[in-house]
């Protein structure tokens, strides 16, 4: 089983193709394509315990909604209302993968639960933070 990186050690494993890319700038969107590799590592733990079964494919779905609604707002046109709607799309999908881990939490290690929790923290805020600043730009 692969072992979970921290976030400048995975960082430095992406591959230059994607890094060069304007939306990987964006702090939110290397959060969110580090937890989705979290998930995926956390999904064969979570296989194991037939109680929490349901759970992957709803905690997989979720967080690769985040990244997805993303790279979907971000083609859309930055500052644009429709990439605000789909920012708020994304946020909604963090939170969802929130509680899907919080639902998890009887099948996980604590430390592990808290290490998850903290990086969603930390993406949920840097979210809002975007979310707040494109809707004072458009209402200028």
């Amino acid at each position: 089983m692969e072992e979970e990186k921290s976030f400048s050690t995975w960082l430095q494993e992406v591959p230059e193709r994607l890094r060069r890319d304007a939306l990987w700038r964006s702090e939110y969107y290397r959060q969110a394509m580090y937890l989705y590799d979290l998930v995926w590592l956390d999904s064969l733990l979570l296989k194991s315990d037939f109680r929490a079964r349901e759970i992957v494919s709803q905690l997989v779905r979720s967080a690769g909604s985040i990244c997805a609604n993303m790279e979907e707002a971000y083609g859309r046109g930055v500052g644009t209302r429709d990439y605000l709607r789909i920012m708020q799309i994304a946020l909604g999908e963090a939170r969802e993968t929130q509680g899907w881990y919080f639902r998890a939490r009887h099948a996980l290690p604590a430390d592990l639960l808290t290490r998850r929790l903290d990086v969603l923290n930390k993406l949920i805020a840097s979210l809002v933070g975007t979310i707040a600043a494109h809707k004072r730009k458009l209402r200028t």
